[in-house]
């Protein structure tokens, strides 16, 4: 009936020990489309919700738009320390939103849902926080790109990960990006050239994700790997992350030497001298959690 109103909660199946940082229940006319995307954060953790799961959570460029807002909100704060993303429903998410990869739409309007999608993916991986994957069901193109860019990923028994555009004439060649950065190469080129699925004991055993866990274990897992990051200090985990991206990059001699110069830069940092300080005297350290030097 038109104009009648629906309340419903946040709270997502299989995520009850979660509910600290989800929002509390709003209500939606019927007229007016959920949120793409639910996020809260608390102690420390933003819980990002992918929450189209009628479209499979596709990544359409109104949910990417919104996923870049979700991530980059505050995002220096030192109130932030680590960013969870996950999805509501069986299907992490499908990938684009192919009704808008049609002619109809046109090249300019293609081009601006590749590079946002791109922007995405390196965002998650150039913010000074880590990022986590929590995946419940279905990861295929974008979806196991986005699965491929964050940090560490946690998964069920029963998700599956593929690259099935060539299947559907559109070769993945951005998710390739992530996925061959990833995985073995010739692993990444069977994925992408068959698009059959991988389980997610196989996506485990090539590196696409960090652990596999049973569907009831996958919250207090992932949360339990969240917290341990909420325990080091801020500043040396981001200098820690951005430093371990910027020298997979390199040759390896260039890697030992950028590698060592923030060495060197950490234990110039405040909290780097303090963790140090903490283990000779056998004490828990006391983090500042601020990016300042205690000397040059």
């Amino acid at each position: 009936m038109a104009g009648s109103v629906l309340c419903r909660g946040v709270n997502v199946v299989q995520l009850s020990r979660w509910t600290p940082l989800l929002s509390a229940p709003r209500c939606y006319s019927q007229s007016e489309p959920e949120p793409l995307t639910l996020s809260q954060q608390n102690h420390g953790i933003r819980r990002i919700i992918l929450n189209n799961p009628k479209k499979r959570n596709a990544l359409s460029l109104s949910l990417l738009e919104t996923l870049r807002e979700n991530i980059l909100t505050d995002v220096d704060s030192e109130d932030l320390r680590v960013i969870i993303i996950s999805a509501k429903g069986p299907v992490f998410s499908s990938g684009h939103d192919l009704k808008e990869l049609t002619s109809a739409w046109g090249r300019e309007y293609h081009m601006k849902v590749f590079q946002t999608c791109s922007e995405v993916m390196a965002l998650i991986q150039d913010i000074p926080v880590p990022v986590i994957a929590m995946v419940n069901g279905v990861a295929t193109a974008a979806g196991c790109q986005l699965v491929a860019s964050c940090d560490i990923a946690v998964a069920t028994e029963k998700s599956t990960f593929a690259t099935p555009g060539v299947n559907v004439g559109l070769f993945c060649s951005t998710p390739a990006v992530a996925i061959g950065r990833a995985v073995p190469r010739k692993v990444a080129m069977e994925m992408l050239l068959t698009g059959t699925p991988i389980s997610a004991h196989d996506a485990l055993l090539h590196g696409l994700i960090s652990k596999v866990v049973s569907e009831d274990r996958l919250e207090e897992e992932t949360l339990g790997i969240a917290q341990r990051v909420c325990q080091s200090s801020r500043p040396v985990v981001a200098l820690g992350k951005a430093t371990f991206q910027r020298q997979m990059a390199q040759g390896r001699d260039a890697a030992y030497a950028t590698a060592s110069k923030v060495m060197v830069d950490n234990l110039a940092l405040r909290d780097g001298q303090e963790g140090i300080q903490a283990f000779i005297e056998k004490r828990k350290p006391v983090w500042g959690h601020k990016p300042e030097n205690v000397h040059d």
